[in-house]
């Protein structure tokens, strides 16, 4: 068997596992931790140590050896938890992080990092432990050992002591990795007694480690199935006398990592298809999780879940895509035929397209993973930057379980992170600063996630000092942008995404060199996405981003334009009207607004904005669809609308190249390809052609005020 077949399994669950590990350190309350959390670090580090072990990942087995014996001792309450101590656990965790991805890519960690952290470690188990973390022999006493001697409790006769013996019983195990269970087991306490063949290896362990404990750790090696845990004899053990119950074997039927720590949905190239969750209860008394488990293992000893490569999951969209667009050709020949002569046909699809969306839907589902893939990675942004920044903030998240596109969330992770980093240094003031407003002296930071029709909505809100209008404008000004005066404050507020805008009175390593923001709006965009800012001065700042669920199908409404077909997504049609005389005005040169309900629209014709022949040209004549694109709206005019319809979209940019005004394609039920119109592309595009159109006027020639026009 060739044992790199089962590197990629080891790297996705090892990188879980750190996910995992991170949490965990950043929810520790350092004055009174929680010893579950505790146990699930120790666990986390154990198992990427057997892993690498096995795997022969020499620097990623002896730094989590290190910081393995380092978190038992925390555990045992040795080591008393202090800020910068777990600031150090949170560096050794990102020093494990590089080094899983130097042996994914094939390459070796760096050399003197390794050694620096292996002597971090050391240096702080000899300053707070007094003892060596490798051979673990007492070095110099530390200063609160020598203070506080605590004489060696007795203990009485027949009462359990700290160690209890155990028998763990290896079976049909090899003797390669007999040796290095054995090796395991001396982590977890003193192998009292060895010995046995290979169907039946027994080996005795005293150790205070609970039998999940120790049934976690092994079966990153072995399966469930080959360990039996019981206790000892009458005479080798003081529990000889324990309920039957408490020696039962626990039969744990949830994967091998899964078993040790519950996995985070992680950043690796394959996805988790879950079908069920099964969730094992660490807070009951170990007399009671032998039987729960034994009544689970009657439902049979299958895995819950599956490990499938995103790219089969693509390729099974696409077919799924494919399958859609035959599907509406299908529809599109059947509904011009004799609805009497075969209804028998016109009912099976009916049936055929309802299933079809039905499958889509479902294949769809598999690539959606939670929000709090995305959110999950916040926690210790926050902590480090509110640290350098000298700030308190307490950070809240909600919508965890929204779900999004994996491919989405994957890319929505750095705007995000952009968009915190910027709230923390410029948003919420100082302490003092806060104090003295008459505020908390913690600034508080709100990360949310929910779903708003096709849309998934995220915020970033923080309730700082808010945006300031005059500044922004000045500020503007000297860069030499377009404002004015009587510029709305959306129109304001999206000052802050324009390249090189920074408001900001020092450099500093968070912020404040002017890149960055217009990045961040670029990146949404090119995820068919806008952002939308709210701001009250003196009460904080909430950043919108919103967000297609997916970029594979959406739903779009049809619209025909001269002799060609477009596509308008859904999600930003808000209604449509026939324009009248009255509501059209004039602006200057050949700009025209149309008034709907005291609100002036800008009039984009798409027949001029995409060069179309044979399109109406009277305003009238034509129907005006209302859109709505980065916060603003726009009224389309268009020919005809031809209905509401899902289409599978593909990139237009990769198959050919990128078009003004056009965001993707699709493929129509009778096999001709329409454009997908992008709506700020489409305005832009328009104003542009008419730039070059307009002859040079005179300065004094301005475009009307909408107070102007109603006057």
């Amino acid at each position: 068997m060739d044992i790199t077949d089962f590197y990629d399994t080891f790297f996705e669950e090892a990188e879980e596992l750190l996910a995992d590990m991170e949490r965990y350190l950043l929810e520790l309350d350092v004055d009174e931790p929680d010893s579950e959390q505790l146990n699930a670090i120790f666990r986390a580090a154990h198992s990427i140590k057997g892993g690498a072990g096995t795997f022969g990942f020499d620097a990623l087995q002896k730094t989590t050896h290190l910081f393995e014996n380092l978190l038992d001792h925390t555990r045992k309450g040795e080591l008393r938890l202090r800020r910068d101590i777990v600031d150090t656990f949170l560096e050794t965790k990102d020093m494990l992080s590089d080094q899983l991805d130097a042996y994914r890519n094939g390459d070796e960690p760096d050399q003197e990092a390794f050694e620096r952290i292996c002597q971090t470690l050391q240096r702080l188990a000899l300053e707070e432990i007094g003892q060596d973390l490798e051979s673990g022999v007492p070095a110099v006493a530390s200063p609160q050992l020598a203070a506080k001697p605590e004489p060696e409790a007795p203990v009485e006769q027949g009462a359990a002591s700290d160690s209890d013996l155990r028998v763990v019983a290896l079976l049909n195990v090899g003797e390669k990795d007999r040796q290095l269970l054995v090796e395991e087991l001396g982590q977890l306490g003193e192998v009292v007694a060895q010995g046995g063949d290979e169907s039946c290896y027994e080996v005795t362990l005293s150790s205070s480690v609970s039998n999940d404990d120790i049934e976690a750790v092994m079966c990153f090696i072995i399966d469930t199935d080959q360990i039996k845990i019981r206790g000892a004899d009458a005479g080798e053990a003081p529990q000889a006398a324990a309920p039957a119950a408490a020696t039962e074997v626990a039969e744990v039927q949830s994967a091998p990592v899964q078993a040790a720590v519950e996995p985070t949905p992680s950043a690796s190239s394959a996805a988790s298809v879950k079908t069920d969750s099964v969730k094992t209860d660490s807070a009951k008394p170990d007399s009671e999780k032998p039987a729960k488990a034994k009544a689970k293992a009657k439902g049979g000893g299958e895995s819950t879940s599956i490990r499938v490569s995103v790219d089969k999951v693509d390729q099974i969209i696409n077919l799924v895509g494919e399958l859609i667009i035959t599907q509406s050709m299908l529809d599109q020949t059947v509904s011009e035929m004799d609805n009497v002569a075969n209804s028998a046909l016109q009912n099976g699809m009916s049936l055929l397209q309802r299933n079809a969306r039905d499958l889509q839907e479902s294949v769809m589902s598999i690539r959606m993973i939670p929000m709090d893939f995305v959110f999950s990675r916040f926690p210790r942004v926050v902590r480090e930057t509110a640290a350098k920044l000298g700030k308190e903030i307490e950070l809240v998240t909600e919508g965890e379980s929204t779900e999004l596109d994996k491919s989405l969330t994957e890319r929505i992770i750095d705007p995000l992170t952009h968009l915190v980093r910027n709230s923390l240094d410029h948003g919420i003031e100082p302490p003092d600063v806060r104090q003295a407003a008459g505020k908390p002296r913690t600034g508080k930071l709100v990360l949310s996630a929910k779903h708003q029709g096709g849309n998934i909505i995220i915020e970033v809100i923080d309730d700082g000092a808010g945006l300031n209008r005059d500044r922004l404008l000045a500020k503007a000004r000297e860069n030499g942008l377009p404002v004015s005066d009587t510029m709305s404050d959306d129109e304001v507020w999206q000052l802050i995404f324009a390249p090189g805008f920074s408001t900001a009175k020092e450099v500093t390593d968070v912020s404040g060199r002017g890149v960055g923001m217009d990045v961040v709006k670029r990146n949404i965009q090119g995820m068919g996405g806008h952002v939308q800012i709210m701001s009250k001065p003196g009460e904080g700042t909430t950043i919108r981003i919103v967000l297609p669920l997916t970029l594979a199908i959406l739903d779009g409404m049809s619209i025909k334009v001269g002799n060609e077909m477009f596509i308008l997504p859904l999600s930003a049609v808000l209604e449509s009207l026939q324009p009248s005389r009255e509501d059209l005005y004039a602006m200057a040169g050949d700009d025209v607004v149309l008034k709907v309900r005291d609100e002036y629209l800008p009039v984009v014709a798409v027949h001029e904005a995409l060069d179309v022949p044979k399109a109406k040209t009277e305003l009238t004549e034509t129907i005006a669809v209302i859109v709505q694109g980065e916060g603003r709206r726009y009224a389309l005019l268009v020919d005809d609308l031809v209905g509401q319809q899902q289409v599978v979209v593909k990139n237009l940019e990769t198959n050919y190249r990128k078009v003004p005004g056009v965001s993707a394609a699709t493929i129509l039920g009778d096999g001709s390809v329409a454009l997908i119109l992008d709506i700020t592309g489409l305005h832009r595009l328009s104003r542009e052609k008419k730039e070059k159109r307009r002859p040079v006027r005179k300065p004094a020639l301005e475009a009307l005020t909408n107070e102007e026009l109603e006057t």
